[in-house]
């Protein structure tokens, strides 16, 4: 490969899961004979909002350095999709509150694991783990006496769409471009970018370290909270195992689209890229008929040659 498109790439690498993408929909749309191949991207950028809303979280914590993930994001997911959806009784007028209920979820969330990791000095790995469990606990308890059925015009919401484009994709295209140029120009972007290359210079250099922490974890549980209300309602419901898979891609759009999974780099573009790979991966395997077994097994591999591709240059 020529040193200039070396250079380029490794200056984009979300480049490699946008190949990734328009090469599995294309084999998707060829065994179709193009039949709805069109429906099926709409429906890709669609659920892979799903993905970038909590990548986007997922990637503020690990870029603010080595050790720092979020585990806690399914269980702050199912929690606030239930416990938004139960007030709101399926009923428009209870839509605030049901807002205010799950935004609630994710700030409790998201202090509760600060207290775990920087006020009892418990590693963020077990910290979150922890809090997730206990949250999705909590969720047990309160799915048995509750119907979790979303208000008719957050349900309309969810599914609305624009050209055939959903509604939820577009927003979340600005809310990424706002977190781009968050991360570029603000003092809070470059303060998570600093501490994550090195904390102690960062302390030095004046930065408060323990705010920025403070507020990566806060801003991902918040934006779990908002992932599971929207995918609750989109779902037309709440259910315990809805953010099951969550877990694993919300890191592995953050490796795939180009961040340091050593913290310190920040690649937004490729939360969006990497997320419309992987779900067009589950949706040709589909189409395919590979079981289940299998379709993991084969998603796996896929996504270790891509990251072979390019050239690892998240150091673990």
């Amino acid at each position: 490969m020529k040193p200039g498109l070396r250079s380029w790439l490794d200056a984009r690498p979300f480049v490699w899961s946008l190949l990734g993408a328009i090469i599995v929909w294309a084999l998707t749309a060829a065994s179709v004979a193009g039949r709805g191949a069109g429906e099926t991207l709409s429906t890709a950028f669609g659920f892979a909002t799903f993905y970038v809303i909590v990548g986007i979280g997922q990637m503020l914590v690990i870029a603010a350095g080595p050790g720092n993930i979020d585990l806690s994001i399914p269980s702050v997911m199912t929690l606030a999709g239930y416990l938004s959806m139960g007030v709101m009784r399926a009923q428009d007028a209870g839509l605030p509150l049901g807002i205010a209920v799950a935004l609630g979820v994710g700030l409790a969330a998201g202090l509760a694991n600060v207290v775990l990791i920087r006020g009892l000095n418990i590693p963020p790995m077990i910290a979150t783990l922890a809090a997730g469990f206990v949250m999705q606990s909590m969720t047990i308890a309160y799915s048995r006496g509750s119907t979790a059925k979303p208000a008719p015009l957050l349900l309309a919401a969810s599914l609305a769409r624009v050209l055939g484009v959903p509604v939820i994709a577009l927003a979340f295209l600005a809310v990424a471009a706002l977190v781009a140029v968050v991360l570029a120009r603000s003092v809070f972007g470059r303060s998570v970018l600093a501490v994550g290359q090195n904390a102690r210079a960062a302390y030095l250099a004046g930065i408060r370290v323990g705010r920025t922490l403070i507020l990566v974890y806060v801003v991902s549980a918040l934006l779990a909270a908002v992932a599971g209300l929207l995918l609750a309602a989109y779902s037309g419901g709440a259910s315990l195992n809805m953010a099951e898979d969550f877990l694993l891609m919300s890191i592995a759009v953050v490796v795939l689209g180009g961040s340091s999974i050593a913290g310190g780099q920040a690649t937004v573009a490729g939360i969006w890229t990497a997320s419309l790979f992987l779900y067009l991966i589950v949706t040709m395997l589909n189409v395919f008929g590979v079981g289940a077994g299998l379709r993991y097994i084969i998603t796996g591999l896929i996504i270790i040659m891509v990251l072979a591709l390019s050239k690892g240059r998240q150091t673990v």
